[in-house]
């Protein structure tokens, strides 16, 4: 599977901003995609702030600016356009020192005809505020172009620095019109049928917690984010407020979409695989498939269930009231049972038969009579579940 090494796996996508792109990019390494969507970027609703900002540079040079996105560089210039003021604005900044956060900061001043001073490795923008503050910004002019929310870990250090802030918003991020496709996605998570998550900005994060929450599975989805779920983030502002929960996340050393998915693909084989020998066929168990002596089987999520409790303890028998309580019970979209019926008895009999038929291949999955089930292999008895069953 090294061509596709996402196969068999499904992938949440959480971005506002080309999610085709990223949904395009992960399907490639043959990855299933569900969509859903966290958050919005919206123009601001009244330019206001904008235009009062724009007339503070103007009139009062600033000795700084801090180009945070270039996505915000160029509406704020599409902006001033609007206004007849985008010349000048451009001559206003090229004659002033420009840190730009990361390569697409770049991309845009570069692209209006300026030139960065400097700008960080890491793309983030603790460290341009560590360059700054290795100098003495007292009595500096600072212009900060904002990226969707306020941010005051920069603007406030500087100020308590001595530095004369200017704050420009261009554009402002709002939760999604439809939560619906976001809160299935955490009961997904949740219930463990979904293998990971993608984020592009930390917003994203902070609204997908806030979804969670609102149905009472913030804690829940922590959890599983921290073990069964792989939290695949494009850089650290984005990972940041996971891993301020202990929630150990993967993301590039570079933060492009292209890097995230290589390094997705990387990672979650590693932590949401495991292979098994059956009946002399090799079995590689993933999100929602089997490889099988190299051939991918998708099954279906109560099938599947069934499976990796059996490959859990390899040859062992395990009972049908063990497995009644690996099923996935029916759920609501926020992944809730509510009254629900659990599994029984019969739902895992029916299982381990649509097991059976999407395996494809005969006596892998044997019968225990009045006992259980167990996959046609020796027992391993060095690592037996405390309280198991041991060999058949």
């Amino acid at each position: 599977m090294n061509d596709a090494p996402l196969a068999g796996f499904t992938v949440g996508v959480t971005a506002a901003r080309r999610h085709e792109e990223l949904s395009a990019l992960l399907e490639r390494k043959g990855a299933r995609v569900v969509y859903a969507p966290a958050i919005r970027l919206l123009p601001l609703a009244d330019d206001a702030e904008l235009l009062a900002a724009t007339r503070e540079i103007l009139a009062d040079p600033v000795d700084d600016v801090i180009v945070t996105t270039g996505i915000g560089l160029r509406a704020w210039l599409e902006t001033a356009d609007g206004w007849g003021l985008r010349d000048d604005l451009i001559k206003r900044l090229g004659d002033v020192r420009i840190l730009a956060r990361g390569p697409k900061a770049k991309g845009a001043v570069r692209a209006a005809g300026m030139a960065e001073a400097w700008s960080p490795e890491s793309e983030n923008c603790d460290e341009v505020l560590r360059h700054l503050l290795e100098e003495d910004v007292r009595g500096r002019r600072i212009a900060v172009q904002l990226y969707g929310e306020p941010t005051p870990h920069l603007t406030g250090a500087l100020r308590r620095a001595g530095a004369d802030v200017v704050e420009v918003p261009v554009y402002r991020w709002a939760r999604t019109d439809d939560p619906t496709p976001l809160r299935r996605l955490v009961g997904q998570a949740v219930a463990g049928t979904i293998d990971a998550i993608t984020f592009t900005s930390a917003p994203a994060v902070s609204a997908t917690l806030a979804v969670a929450a609102e149905d009472d599975l913030e804690d829940p989805l922590l959890d599983a984010l921290r073990t069964q779920v792989v939290a695949a983030c494009v850089g650290p502002v984005t990972a940041a407020p996971l891993e301020e929960r202990d929630v150990a996340t993967v993301r590039p050393e570079r933060a492009r979409l292209g890097a995230l998915v290589r390094a997705l693909a990387a990672e979650l084989p590693v932590r949401r695989s495991s292979r098994v020998a059956v009946a002399g066929h090799a079995l590689e168990l993933r999100g929602h498939a089997v490889v099988i002596d190299g051939q991918l089987k998708p099954i279906a999520p109560a099938p599947m269930a069934i499976l990796r409790a059996l490959a859990r303890r390899p040859g062992h028998v395990v009972s049908r009231a063990e497995l009644c309580t690996v099923l996935p019970s029916r759920t609501l979209p926020g992944g809730t049972s509510q009254g629900r019926p659990y599994p029984d008895e019969h739902a895992v009999e029916m299982a381990v038969a649509r097991l059976r038929r999407g395996l494809g291949r005969g006596g892998l999955v044997e019968t225990v009579v009045k006992r259980g089930y167990r996959l046609a292999c020796e027992p391993i008895r060095s690592t037996p579940r405390a309280g198991a069953p041991e060999a058949v």
